[in-house]
């Protein structure tokens, strides 16, 4: 039996965890809970029971499960927590006042104003390195999702090394309306894909040597000068690494949430973490995580793990966050991206698992849903009266 923790270890722990919660993102807002006034008492027993209180916009917010799913998946595995209970209320008008104040200042100082819908969920396919088949896995996704009736839009921001266009067997140009740039359209089932690049720009074979504040603005373009009306899920295909597009896009679209995409070994398990430290540090929550390349199973049956195994498990734990999938090492997704003609929009195991995967994403991971009564309905309230002091 564990020894009970004295009156100071308890309120040290308490405080632990006032500082852990720091990680934990409003899906709306883009701030974290506790500088949000969210996260109201902390106490910790002697046996290291966790009650933490936290007070929502409105008692019926729709993302209240997720709120308190990533609570607990933040502190359960703190030393010295051996159990987590989590109140939810709501927040006092003065308390609300605040809140507002604080979400007001950062609408006016960071998020510009787009035409991306308040529903939609945002999510930034991210790795830690290049070569682990990000695009791919974007791509793929985004037809998964397509293929379900969803509207699903993909900004290739890998300025450098778009490849989206060709995955999709897209080309350019790109058309405008009302001076704003309109993505290329690609029907999927009963759905659509809705895609933007750099790719439809520039040659395929054009070396683009943009950095810092030119490959933000570029990345910006994208984001505020394009016609993203009515789409369910808008995919960004981040370049590898955690430099500017990624700093830049947590100032650009506060609400993104990221999907980290690695291989099974180790090394790459390492490498994907620092791009979900840049996330965190930059208060974008972390989704999922997606293992790329898990196995290659030859054509007598025979299943090899060339690359090792678990690295995408392991990687999802030491986040605290849901393993998406495995996808497995197989040919037939480089010559559906060669051809144009993405994997996910076959019958085959390999569609099968990127339909699970998808499934996963729209239920469980980042389903839609009527926010309007949630912080949601306070953003609108903001851009309206970003865009009167405006005129």
């Amino acid at each position: 039996m564990a020894t009970p923790l004295s009156d100071r270890e308890s309120l040290d722990l308490a405080a632990t965890i006032r500082h852990q919660l720091t990680n934990v993102i409003d899906p709306e807002l883009g701030l974290n809970i506790v500088e949000l006034g969210m996260v109201g008492e902390i106490d910790v027993s002697q046996q290291g029971h966790a009650t933490i209180s936290v007070a929502l916009t409105t008692a019926a917010c729709p993302l209240r499960s997720q709120i308190e799913e990533d609570v607990r998946r933040a502190i359960v595995s703190l030393v010295g927590v051996t159990e987590v209970t989590i109140s939810i209320g709501q927040l006092d008008a003065e308390a609300k006042a605040t809140l507002m104040n604080i979400a007001r200042k950062a609408a006016q100082s960071d998020a510009p104003v787009t035409s991306i819908p308040l529903r939609t969920r945002i999510l930034g396919i991210a790795s830690g390195k290049g070569g682990v088949g990000k695009s791919s896995i974007t791509v793929n996704v985004g037809v998964a999702l397509a293929r379900k009736g969803f509207t699903v839009g993909i900004l290739d921001a890998d300025i450098w090394g778009f490849s989206v266009p060709r995955l999709l067997g897209l080309d350019g140009p790109v058309e405008a309306h009302d001076k704003k740039m309109v993505p290329k359209k690609l029907h999927v089932g009963d759905g659509e894909l809705r895609v933007l690049s750099m790719g439809f720009l520039a040659e395929e074979d054009q070396a683009i040597m943009w950095r810092g504040l030119i490959l933000n603005r570029a990345v910006q373009q994208f984001i505020e000068d394009a016609h993203w009306d009515d789409i369910d899920y808008l995919l960004i295909d981040l370049p590898p690494g955690t430099g500017d597009v990624q700093m830049g896009l947590a100032r650009l679209l506060p609400r993104t949430e990221l999907l980290i995409v690695t291989t099974p070994p180790l090394a790459a398990q390492q490498v994907a973490a620092r791009a979900a430290d840049m996330a965190r540090k930059g208060n974008l929550r972390v989704a999922g995580v997606i293992e790329n390349m898990s196995a290659f199973t030859c054509e007598h049956g025979e299943t090899y793990t060339l690359f090792g195994s678990g690295g995408g498990e392991r990687l999802a734990a030491s986040l605290g966050v849901p393993l998406l999938g495995s996808i497995p090492l197989d040919p037939s997704v480089v010559a559906g991206g060669d051809l144009g003609q993405p994997v996910a929009g076959g019958d085959t195991p390999l569609s099968a698992a990127f339909d699970q995967m998808a499934t996963t994403i729209a239920e469980d991971v980042a389903p839609l849903r009527d926010v309007t009564g949630c912080s949601a309905r306070m953003i609108e309230s903001l851009e309206l009266a970003l865009k009167e002091s405006e005129r």
